[in-house]
């Protein structure tokens, strides 16, 4: 049983696709989908999110 069920994720499936391509393993979610990735890419991918979270809450009045 997955303990995932029910819950949404925060990132949407754009955001996550464009981190893939920014973060330079898009291809690999293509062939093999998200389960394809390392979870290297994955700690990358929410290091770089909350980078740009950060980056866009600086920027407010």
């Amino acid at each position: 049983m997955s303990r995932r069920r029910g819950r949404r994720g925060v990132m949407s499936e754009g955001f996550k696709y464009e981190l893939a391509k920014d973060l330079g393993f898009y291809e690999t979610v293509e062939r093999e989908g998200w389960g394809g990735i390392r979870s290297k890419d994955a700690g990358n991918m929410v290091k770089r999110a909350l980078q740009i979270a950060e980056q866009t809450l600086k920027r407010r009045p």
